[in-house]
């Protein structure tokens, strides 16, 4: 399909632009082997720290860092991503953002939620919220819809008097979602999810090579195929309905056979 093709080239561009780190096996910043919660950030793209859905990541920064995360998010899900950031006991007022970026690091709008809240001068916290569309499993280029793959979260501050700059900080992060299910299905789905080095792995799987990852995370159950719903229980369940409607409207209406009044012969 045509929508698979131009995405397959977009991923393809997104892993070779990552090429050089595909070689480094290092884990992203605050990574931890042992299933605990990270406690550090990235401070790029490439560098965000990895953390699963439903699990707090916390990390230590200055006013003026970019902070980044990544979290893998499946077709037919609606991720949630929440942050508190602790500031210092004396600070001015500050504006605090949170952005949501796609695989294709395009920033997806929230539904709802305070993505950007201002901090009054001696507030102890801010919390931010975003809500993002659900994301599809196909989708036109030209959409700009969430798809299936990994997700980047960015914490900054936007607005802060220069005085502040540099002053300590402490954020927690937290990426949940909920299964909408087949009320956004869609037909079709993608070649590959939007997960960065998919295609260098894949060349490197036909090649026979040893593939290096640059993401290695994903959904506790894997990837979804896209095709399966439960729009198509409900479909068939309409079918089935339908046959028997069908059914008993003719058993209503064709009524008991030939009318009395009819004489036999005729």
């Amino acid at each position: 399909m045509r929508i698979t093709r131009v995405l397959s080239t977009a991923l393809l561009a997104l892993g070779l632009a990552a090429g050089p780190a595909a070689a480094d096996s290092s884990p992203s910043p605050g990574a931890s082997d042992d299933g605990k919660a990270p406690t550090q950030a990235g401070t790029s793209f490439r560098t965000a720290t990895e953390i699963d859905q439903g699990q707090r990541a916390t990390a230590s920064g200055s006013t003026g860092d970019y902070m980044y995360w990544s979290f893998p998010a499946d077709a037919g899900q609606r991720p949630t991503v929440a942050a508190t950031v602790k500031l210092p006991a004396s600070h001015g007022t500050q504006t605090w953002q949170i952005d949501v970026y796609d695989g294709l690091r395009r920033r997806q709008s929230c539904q709802y939620g305070a993505a950007t809240r201002t901090a009054a001068q001696g507030t102890s916290s801010v919390e931010l919220a975003c809500v993002l569309r659900t994301v599809r499993a196909w989708s036109e280029p030209w959409a700009d819809d969430p798809l299936p793959g990994t997700y980047y979260v960015r914490l900054t501050v936007v607005d802060l008097a220069a005085g502040d700059l540099g002053q300590p900080v402490s954020a927690e992060v937290r990426a949940d979602s909920k299964h909408i299910g087949g009320a956004a299905a869609v037909d079709g789905s993608l070649a590959e999810p939007l997960v960065p080095g998919v295609a260098v792995k894949s060349e490197a799987e036909k090649d026979g090579a040893k593939p290096a990852v640059l993401s290695g995370i994903e959904p506790d159950d894997g990837w979804s195929s896209g095709w399966w719903s439960d729009r198509w229980v409900w479909t068939g369940i309409g079918g089935v309905l339908a046959a028997l409607a069908g059914i008993g409207g003719y058993a209503l209406t064709r009524g008991s056979g030939r009318p009395s009044r009819v004489p036999p012969n005729a």
